[in-house]
């Protein structure tokens, strides 16, 4: 969807981020618990770039995940993916799966709902779309690198979660009850070598009609 945007305007706002303090991982405060979680895909390496095909330039599938170390207190699991270099007051939510059984795991290609995949039926919550499944990267042409970050959070015995619930639902419930947590984060830029020709000029170049 974002693809259709001039440069120019991802240009324009290519100072206005989001901010990777504000990502969940970076909000909570679980002490000892964080990073204890390893988060890693078959995909690409941490801080590495993500496929076109796991974007909206692609198939838009999730990409597969795993986790490791995870606490034996644990009675769940969440998984939350934020882009933190989004041109928006908070990182925008890209997927949020609740209820994940806790305990080392993993998860395929595609296991999270999207536009074009019918996912494997996790539980999820809203992204910043307000829809229940994953929001392929889309970043805004010429707006440069965005870091999409993959957090893994443990949470000690609770009620389960109601509903879709959103980020705030989600990381009230961390506060409360999170333990431990990892990070996976993988980087994302529109190719702008081909340029789109700015309207306005070329209707100032278009012969004037008798």
């Amino acid at each position: 969807m974002l693809e259709k945007l001039p440069d120019a305007l991802g240009q324009a706002l290519h100072g206005q981020r989001a901010g990777l303090d504000k990502i969940t991982f970076n909000k909570l405060s679980l002490r000892t618990g964080t990073a204890a979680i390893e988060v890693r895909s078959v995909a690409f390496a941490d801080h590495a770039p993500i496929p076109a095909d796991y974007t909206a330039d692609g198939s838009g599938a999730s990409p597969p995940l795993s986790w490791t170390n995870v606490p034996s207190a644990a009675a769940s699991l969440v998984l939350i993916v934020e882009d933190a270099d989004a041109p928006t007051p908070q990182p925008l939510v890209h997927a949020i799966a609740v209820d994940l059984p806790s305990g080392d795991g993993s998860l395929a290609d595609a296991a999270l709902k999207g536009p074009k995949h019918a996912g494997a039926g996790l539980k999820a919550g809203l992204n910043s779309f307000m829809r229940a499944g994953w929001l392929p990267p889309d970043p805004p042409p010429g707006h440069g690198v965005h870091r999409y970050c993959f957090q893994v959070f443990a949470l000690a015995k609770g009620p389960a979660f109601e509903g879709t619930p959103g980020r705030d639902a989600v990381q009230d419930a961390l506060a409360e009850r999170g333990i431990a947590s990892g990070m996976l984060i993988g980087t994302y830029e529109r190719d702008t070598s081909v340029k789109v020709e700015d309207p306005a000029a070329a209707l100032a170049r278009k012969p004037v009609g008798r």
